[in-house]
């Protein structure tokens, strides 16, 4: 990578492991705590927490035309502050009322502050070059669950929850914000660019193929990630088995994305993400076959976990090689709404599906998968669209 992309790569890959690790991961650690405390059930915390989900892939697309006209310094800093003011709240809640009004703040932080945001910042720099910056933040920011858990937890037992959610307000505040807006290359925006920001994008048959296939991928890693220990339990493995093997999720997302930047970077996104997909069919099958031993649990963590660490990269290269940089931002906010909105409703959905399918949910994970990967098939790069 050019050293001169090295600095918002490192910028960017580090205030997206502080966003996911402050709003999106935070419930898995502190839900308990949070429950106990505020008399708040976690089935009413998860479903508020959903409803974020929900508000951010509302804003997405609207985040998205603003970035385009050049303003993404200003919406990633402004997400710094709402994740800081959502925080804060989220330290002075004693009620329902307050913790959702915490989560609608935090909700709109992510709409501003996640991925696809910072995907469109690196797309508004670079047009069709981004590539490369995108899956080098990916790379650092596939770390934020392995960092922020722990953290978290940390915080949890030296000073307590509430505390904890004031330190993760004060990051926002004292080296978010500023990296943000200072530390990211701002690009001179043309009066035509800007004219032309405000075009309307097409919702075509390309553009329906991709949400249809990033929503079903989404989906299957939402559940996945939710039930993923429970489900390999269930197929045989003990719970240590079960533990070991999601260990290996995140390794493995890291290790596809070193293979995404070097072997894959010759290739079209559209052969990644169409391999990417395989991933989790693949692993399924073996689970299935061989029951939930440790090494067929390993396996199916790897393969999955292969296959989400390249997908969420697909998500920004591939509609960049297909569509080029022009509206980008808008267009990563309409392909992201109905993954949004469906990985909101995903855990839910699964463990209903669990309960009543057992080990075969698996089926119905393949089977979104390999959907996907049909739908991928089916759109055409510029230039097969020109094969008889």
């Amino acid at each position: 990578m050019d050293r001169s992309r090295l600095v918002p790569v490192i910028v960017l890959g580090s205030t997206q492991t502080l966003a996911w690790a402050s709003s999106y991961y935070l419930p898995a650690v502190l839900a308990d705590d949070i429950a106990r405390d505020t008399g708040v059930s976690t089935t009413w915390l998860f479903g508020t927490f959903s409803v974020s989900l929900v508000i951010s892939a509302i804003l997405g697309p609207r985040v998205g035309r603003i970035i385009d006209r050049g303003g993404g310094n200003t919406v990633l800093a402004a997400s710094n502050l709402l994740f800081a003011g959502g925080l804060v709240l989220l330290q002075l809640a004693h009620s329902l009322l307050v913790l959702q009004a915490a989560w609608i703040v935090l909700g709109i932080g992510m709409g501003l502050g996640l991925y696809d945001a910072a995907f469109a910042v690196l797309g508004r720099i670079y047009g069709t070059s981004a590539r490369g910056p995108i899956t080098g933040i990916t790379l650092i920011a596939g770390f934020a669950s392995t960092v922020g858990w722990p953290l978290t937890a940390w915080g949890a037992s030296a000073i307590g929850w509430r505390d904890t959610c004031l330190a993760w307000a004060a990051l926002h505040v004292l080296a978010g914000l500023p990296m943000n807006y200072w530390l990211i290359p701002r690009p001179t925006i043309a009066a035509a660019e800007k004219r032309l920001a405000n075009e309307k994008v097409p919702i075509d048959r390309p553009m329906i193929l991709l949400a249809f296939a990033f929503a079903a991928a989404w989906v299957v890693t939402a559940g996945m990630a939710a039930h993923f220990p429970r489900i390999l339990e269930i197929s045989g493995a003990s719970q240590t088995e079960a533990i070991a093997a999601g260990a290996l999720i995140g390794p493995a997302q890291v290790a596809a994305r070193l293979m995404e930047a070097g072997l894959l970077a010759r290739f079209h996104p559209l052969v990644s993400a169409r391999l990417a997909m395989l991933g989790h069919p693949a692993g399924a099958v073996l689970l299935m076959v061989a029951g939930g031993s440790g090494a067929a649990s390993s396996a199916f963590a790897l393969l999955h976990g292969a296959g989400n660490g390249i997908i969420t990269i697909a998500r920004g290269t591939v509609p960049l090689a297909l569509f080029g940089p022009q509206n980008y931002g808008y267009r990563l906010g309409l392909l992201g709404m109905p993954s949004r909105f469906l990985s909101a409703l995903a855990p839910f959905g699964f463990a209903l599906l669990l309960e009543r399918l057992g080990t075969h949910i698996l089926i119905v994970s393949t089977g979104l998968s390999l959907a996907a990967l049909a739908a991928l098939f089916l759109v055409r790069r510029p230039a097969e669209k020109n094969i008889t």
